[in-house]
């Protein structure tokens, strides 16, 4: 059974940094691609960074571009996104996702197999 579980979100003042966790197990971590979402009150869900088996690869959304970080820890199943400077718009629940393709490019929710249950950013001003 293959659960995948988010931490570190909270409340942070813009400007602010916060790092998302997301602990992965019942799946082989690193047979699977793996990307972070967020979605917004009223908003689609979107991919803001997604990371290849290895680490090695990485794209991002041009909206956290330059201010996340996504990556991976291989031996402790656990993916990261370091997010840096966090603006109001980053008010979001945030998910992290797997799945067995790497598709080099940004994905919609349906590309990925496995998901976690989310955790809350709030940024404030």
């Amino acid at each position: 059974q293959v659960q995948m579980m988010e931490s570190g979100g909270g409340l942070v003042q813009a400007g602010g940094s916060l790092r998302l966790s997301c602990t992965a197990s019942g799946l082989t971590f690193d047979d699977y691609a793996m990307g972070w979402f967020r979605q917004a009150p009223g908003k689609e869900r979107e991919e803001v960074a997604c990371i290849d088996f290895s680490g090695s690869t990485t794209y991002y959304a041009e909206s956290v571009r330059g201010r996340f970080t996504i990556a991976r820890d291989n031996v402790k199943n656990t993916l990261y996104l370091e997010m840096n400077s966090l603006k109001r718009d980053d008010t979001a629940m945030y998910y992290c996702a797997a799945d067995r393709a790497w598709r080099f490019r940004l994905l919609v929710p349906a590309d990925y197999k496995y998901w976690g249950q989310g955790t809350l950013v709030t940024v404030s001003s």
